[in-house]
């Protein structure tokens, strides 16, 4: 295969290693994490995380129990607390509604039935939706976020404007359809954006920088 998914991510894997992520003690865990890390690093989901596991409260039914004004002031450390309240209470309602809190009950449903089930979970989009099945459930799910757009479109194999299932698309199918494969790949993706591909690139330290067009970067119209 030699897609440019498939260069990137032999070139990723060689220069810059295994990521092993996403970091999570269970799946629930990753699964409030990847409502937590919207809009802020992952040190300060991992506060909010620990908050609750003190708590003793990092578990489903325990999350859907406890008042709303308590699990504010816990996730506190993740920013946006009172949306993001709101917006892990509605996931966990539909968790223990559908599936009685069971992510292994979850994880034997199909993926794509899945991803329309968490769409329909309002706070939750795209790139969280995904996220879960991916991470927290271990489906074969590309997630694609701000980094993976910046990359690809600074190097034009994508134009600026390009939605995320456009983006995600390309990628995929460049992939083997397997999930420690497209685990790999976007944490790889991650690295680069937060130590390279960043809003003032650093491409001449880029392990990306041999695969950019003669000119250097392509810049937005």
């Amino acid at each position: 295969m030699d897609s440019v998914p498939r260069q990137v991510y032999e070139l990723l894997l060689a220069r810059l290693g295994p990521q092993d992520w996403w970091p999570g003690e269970s799946p629930f865990e990753i699964m409030v994490g990847a409502v937590l890390v919207q809009n802020t690093s992952w040190q300060n989901v991992v506060r909010a995380i620990d908050n609750l596991s003190a708590a003793g409260v990092l578990d489903p039914h325990a999350v859907r129990a406890l008042p709303i004004a308590e699990l504010e002031e816990l996730i506190r450390p993740a920013g946006y607390y009172r949306i993001k309240a709101k917006r892990v209470r509605n996931l966990v309602e539909y968790l223990v509604d559908r599936y009685d809190g069971s992510l292994l009950a979850m994880g034997k449903i199909d993926a794509s039935q899945l991803r329309e089930e968490l769409l329909a979970v309002h706070g939750v989009g795209p790139e969280t939706a995904d996220a879960i099945l991916l991470y927290a459930l271990q489906k074969p799910v590309m997630v694609v976020d701000a980094y993976t757009h910046r990359i690809w479109s600074r190097h034009g194999w994508i134009d600026y404007d390009s939605d995320y299932h456009r983006l995600q698309e390309l990628i995929a199918e460049g992939l083997p359809d397997e999930t420690p494969i497209l685990n790999e790949m976007h944490a790889l993706l991650v690295h680069v954006g937060r130590h390279w591909c960043k809003s003032v690139p650093k491409c001449d330290q880029c392990p990306l920088a041999e695969l950019l067009p003669p000119g250097g970067i392509v810049e937005a119209i």
